[in-house]
């Protein structure tokens, strides 16, 4: 149980993808224009993540190490299929937003990483609970990033206007630049936050 726990909250701080694994930084920076788009694409991927390593590590014992890693992509590419159909279904607006970073899923750092350090080498519950893990984090810092870009950029919050009459959105936060900046900033924030852990924790 400890195992499981620790292997799911790693996703949400330690590991955390954009900002300690510096990976999946290609959707991070392009979809998050808007809080609901950065939350579309990060449960998107938590989908794919999590499934992927549930049958990458069920199959892990009969995939030949040769071709290991065009079998991961197989089965990643399976479930990004799934997604894209799904949103075009149910969620085509979304989807139209998103466009060509849906497929792009399949070539994700984050997912291919989890598949080969992790789920190749682990039982499938132990694998369920770090893509679930990783998957959350990513998704909850997508939201993050595009809730800070939406509201200085558009002065809405999930497209709904909040800020004062007078207010002038920076429009600069809603280009590629600005993407860099917000990134930058909360890379900055959680290092001074680790930072400041780490001196409490040797202080005691």
């Amino acid at each position: 149980m400890a195992s499981l726990q620790a292997e799911f909250t790693k996703g949400l701080w330690k590991t955390l993808p954009p900002f300690r694994l510096v990976l999946g930084l290609c959707p991070t920076l392009a979809v998050t224009t808007s809080g609901i788009n950065g939350m579309g694409m990060g449960l998107a991927t938590t989908f794919v993540l999590i499934f992927s390593n549930l049958f990458v590590s069920l199959l892990r014992k009969f995939i030949p190490t040769q071709v290991r890693i065009a079998s991961f992509i197989v089965i990643i590419a399976s479930f990004v299929v799934i997604v894209e159909l799904a949103m075009q279904a149910y969620f085509y607006p979304l989807f139209r937003v998103l466009g060509i970073f849906i497929p792009l899923i399949v070539v994700n750092c984050i997912i291919l990483g989890r598949a080969e350090a992790f789920a190749s080498k682990h039982p499938p519950v132990v694998s369920l609970a770090d893509g679930l893990g990783i998957g959350i984090g990513f998704t909850v810092s997508l939201f993050v990033l595009g809730t800070i870009r939406e509201l200085l950029g558009s002065g809405t919050l999930l497209g709904v206007p909040v800020m004062w009459e007078a207010f002038e959105p920076f429009s600069f936060m809603l280009k590629p630049p600005g993407a860099f900046v917000a990134l930058g900033l909360l890379l900055g924030l959680m290092n001074l936050i680790s930072h400041l852990q780490a001196r409490k924790g040797g202080s005691r």
